[in-house]
């Protein structure tokens, strides 16, 4: 005997190993609400104080063409779900591929047993959660058919074989070419015992070029690439003639320059990917989950000055299709801004659920997580500088010897704030002027100390595609910054 479980009937607790529910496993709907307003119910009545359940269909493919031929095309299809148990301020979180109601019951069960948490009593009710009408942005904002209208695997080939028949005809002394392609489609459903229940498609895709040339002894290689979050046919859009232009461009500059004598110096650091240096030395020591394990030095300094006066700086999920931009956090919280430092002063922090319960800080929308495999932690979004008031001349005329750090590299941050810093093509500033191309600099820094050093901001904001590496695995972000100008910073070099 199969019992259809009925919304406005209370259920025994002993019922719930017969019940069958018709959800769709096609798509995430408002099918899904009965058999997961009961499952949140049972963990209530388990004396949870907060259950949360997030599952995920996820499509994902990435293709790879070095110089002349396509030599990787690598497809990957997931299902699965994620459980979160709460009670005080303690959580666990267990995760599994069976979607079936029998499937999530066991997850959840295995949740609140790691919480010493057990079942109601045979004859208990178990009361359902009354979820929210679902909020679907998929469908509000035409989402359903993104898949559909994406670039096929046919076109991503002719894409990219084209985009490195541009690259070889632009550079010179070429050791490799690569042109590299992902899509990455995602619809995820949260459900809450708040009453959360909201549903969304997410579209991330990104291409982009590594060049390596090479001459004698010389070498240079340099790397560029786009993302975007909401255009189905972004890929067949790229203009990779002009990306082609401005990479070889660039290593061809490299290839012969001087290296950077070590010191330090003033330097302007380049809008748009330049933001990195701040996502990675401050921007991390801004989430919650730093707090959390100590490992901050502002976690105490909300409404204190942090950084240079001139310095502004946001965290959101908003920005057209920036590569951090969400409709929904993966806790289910509708996008917004968050102010994180105004003129210097430390405004707000950022924080998911857990970081909430866990510092007092209030949610900012910034639960993330990689796939249903990971609870979510705060994590940042699209995080940039914001613009000033100065023209890029101004900061450059500032400089009587100084360094222009054109595209930043790869890097490493320690624990509290500590970053070395590659930068991939730089230049001399002499007397406000750029005089001649160096390679080998590295900034080094502590975040604590660079934030004051900022000192002029120019207006051209521009934004980064990139990708964040944290406790809930990898997320796609944006960084960002106009021009700016550090009074002093060390630069490694020879």
């Amino acid at each position: 005997m199969t019992i259809s479980i009925d919304p406005k009937t209370f259920l025994l607790s002993k019922q719930l190993p017969n019940l069958s529910y018709s959800a769709t496993t096609h798509r995430f709907d408002e099918t899904w609400e009965a058999p997961l307003s009961t499952l949140l119910g049972l963990g209530r009545a388990a004396g949870a104080d907060f259950v949360e359940f997030f599952l995920e269909r996820s499509n994902y493919i990435s293709c790879l063409a070095e110089d002349d031929q396509i030599t990787s095309i690598s497809p990957r299809l997931s299902t699965g779900a994620g459980v979160r148990v709460f009670k005080g301020k303690a959580d666990c979180y267990v995760s599994t591929n069976d979607l079936s109601f029998n499937g999530l019951k066991s997850a959840l069960e295995k949740a609140l047993g790691i919480m010493a948490l057990h079942l109601p009593a045979p004859n208990s009710y178990v009361p359902e959660i009354n979820l929210e009408l679902l909020r679907d942005y998929a469908t509000k904002k035409g989402k359903d058919n993104w898949l559909k209208e994406c670039s096929s695997m046919r076109e991503m080939g002719e894409v990219l074989l084209a985009a490195n028949g541009k690259l070889k005809q632009t550079a010179t002394h070429i050791q490799s070419r690569r042109a590299a392609y992902f899509r990455d489609w995602q619809e995820v459903l949260v459900a809450s015992s708040d009453g959360t229940f909201a549903r969304d498609i997410r579209l991330t895709q990104s291409v982009g070029y590594n060049l390596l040339c090479a001459d004698g002894t010389n070498r240079s290689s340099i790397g560029q690439r786009v993302g975007d979050t909401s255009n189905p046919n972004f890929l067949t859009t790229w203009d990779y003639g002009a990306t082609a232009e401005d990479v070889s461009q660039s290593a061809g500059k490299m290839l012969y320059a001087d290296y950077v004598e070590s010191g330090t110096y003033p330097i302007i650091m380049a809008n748009q990917f330049g933001g990195v240096i701040f996502h990675e030395a401050c921007g991390h020591l801004l989430e919650t989950t730093q707090i959390e394990r100590n490992t901050t030095p502002f976690a105490e300094m909300k409404g204190q000055k942090i950084a240079h006066e001139s310095l502004t700086a946001w965290d959101e999920g908003l920005s057209g299709n920036a590569f951090g931009t969400i409709d929904m956090d993966d806790e289910g919280m509708p996008a917004q801004r968050t102010l994180l430092i105004e003129n210097g002063i430390l405004k707000n922090f950022i924080a998911d659920r857990a970081g909430s319960i866990r510092t007092g800080h209030p949610r900012t929308g910034s639960g993330r997580r990689n796939s249903y495999a990971y609870a979510a932690a705060s994590r940042m979004r699209n995080t940039y500088i914001a613009p000033g008031e100065h023209h890029v001349d101004e900061l450059f005329n500032s400089i009587e010897k100084g360094i222009y750090c054109k595209k930043m590299g790869g890097g490493s941050v320690g624990a509290t704030g500590q970053f070395n810093f590659a930068v991939d093509e730089a230049y001399l500033i002499e007397n406000g002027k750029i005089t001649k191309p160096l390679k080998g600099a590295t900034l080094i820094g502590e975040a604590k100390e660079i934030m004051n050093k900022i000192s002029m901001c120019s207006a051209d904001l521009g934004l980064a595609a990139g990708f964040c590496g944290s406790v809930s695995g990898s997320i796609y972000v944006t960084v960002g910054q106009p021009h700016i100008k550090v009074d002093s910073i060390t630069v490694g070099g020879r």
